[in-house]
């Protein structure tokens, strides 16, 4: 069975076919080092993860990009919009860099405990900066962005006016004006529903760099644009994130690539459902967030033990990537005596005492696994679908 996978912007399952055979390019948001990461950040690196580790399988060569945002992320998007790493580094007290290291070795030292494979390259915001200004440029140069005040905005409209601006995540403009709140700076762009590729620094910023506009810091999508240019090309396979992505800062993506390389950008979209809580995304703004050393740990007012890293995968890949999937102390309890069970038949395994030739030899036995292993391929191959997988080996 050949694989197929879900394409969030055709909302079709597609069969796959790589831009070059037997090599495969794909991107993955990473995470906005500016904190801890909590449970529901970790549903798309351990959902990718496992798409990265089947491509392989299948005998794909994989470039796995996923970069770190360390700069760039803002709060809001007027004019006194602040990058989250400056904030958090205030309220830490501490330099802006010396933040984003202790975040990035937590991140890192939580993806060895999910047992994540590192990804092909790791490429950072801050470390791109000359890259992002070069392809805002070529955005303006096309006609697609303006300067005002040493900041630069993307033209939404000019840019809706000839392609399918809203396609990915199913909005419209005129959608877009009615939820897009009137926030401080919004007065200098043209249009509300027009995004940062620069925002000019104010005095007080710490985070600044020379620019073609003036000193400034660079906007949040323009980084993801700019790095998978550089290490994918102007159009690669797949790019994956959280369905909480897909607007604005996909749809950002599409334009601004669009735009400067003169295609669209991906073949492929793939987008990881929520993980909520009593129906309730995870977030901070529901006060339900559940970090990942508080999980370790079972130090939450919202748990009743300590789960071990592998119980958190576990659960997590016992849904569907584009289900939603609803946290509990039950649900990851079961998790945990499920994992048990497989961890014990594995251990079980290794204890008998079948001599090497004599497993060889037996057809019956290698005609079972050979079985076996093509019913878990094929449920594999149909958009990832560990769940089946899980549900295959209990059975």
């Amino acid at each position: 069975m050949p694989l197929s996978i879900y394409n969030s912007y055709s909302r079709t399952k597609e069969l796959f076919k790589p831009i070059t055979e037997g090599h495969v390019g794909m991107y993955v948001c990473g995470p906005t080092v500016s904190g801890e990461s909590h449970l529901g950040h970790a549903r798309p690196y351990i959902s990718f993860d496992v798409v990265y580790r089947y491509l392989s399988h299948l005998g794909y060569k994989v470039r796995y990009v996923r970069n770190i945002t360390d700069a760039g992320h803002f709060e809001e998007e007027g004019r006194e919009a602040e990058d989250k790493v400056s904030k958090k580094a205030l309220l830490e007290k501490l330099e802006p860099m010396e933040l984003v290291q202790k975040y990035t070795n937590l991140f890192h030292w939580a993806m060895k405990q999910f047992n994540c494979i590192e990804p092909s390259i790791e490429p950072t915001a801050t470390g791109h900066i000359v890259e992002q200004i070069n392809m805002i440029e070529g955005i303006i140069a096309a006609g697609y962005a303006y300067e005002v005040n040493g900041s630069v905005y993307f033209d939404v409209k000019k840019y809706a006016a000839s392609h399918d601006y809203g396609k990915l995540s199913g909005r419209v403009i005129d959608d877009l004006l009615e939820t897009t709140r009137e926030l401080d700076g919004q007065e200098e762009k043209r249009d509300r529903a027009d995004f940062a590729l620069w925002k000019a620094a104010p005095p007080e910023h710490i985070m600044r760099w020379k620019s073609p506009w003036g000193e400034g810091f660079p906007g949040w999508h323009i980084e993801c644009s700019a790095m998978a240019t550089k290490y994918l090309g102007a159009r690669f396979d797949i790019h994956g994130g959280g369905m909480d992505l897909q607007f604005p800062h996909h749809e950002s993506e599409i334009a601004q690539s669009t735009i400067c390389n003169h295609q669209p950008p991906v073949n492929y979209w793939m987008h990881n459902n929520m993980i909520t809580i009593n129906g309730r995304k995870m977030g901070k703004s529901y006060n339900n967030v559940i970090k990942l050393t508080e999980l370790f740990s079972g130090n939450h007012p919202l748990l009743t033990q300590a789960y071990h890293p592998m119980t958190i995968r576990f659960f997590i890949l016992q849904s569907h990537y584009r289900s939603t999937l609803d946290f509990s102390n039950e649900a990851l309890q079961a998790s945990e005596k499920a994992l048990k069970r497989l961890w014990d038949s594995y251990e079980n395994l290794k204890k008998l005492d079948l001599p090497a030739d004599q497993a060889a030899d037996d057809q019956e036995l290698n005609g079972r696994i050979e079985k076996l292993l093509a019913e878990l391929e094929s449920f594999m191959d149909d958009d990832f679908s560990p769940p089946n997988v899980i549900a295959n080996l209990f059975a």
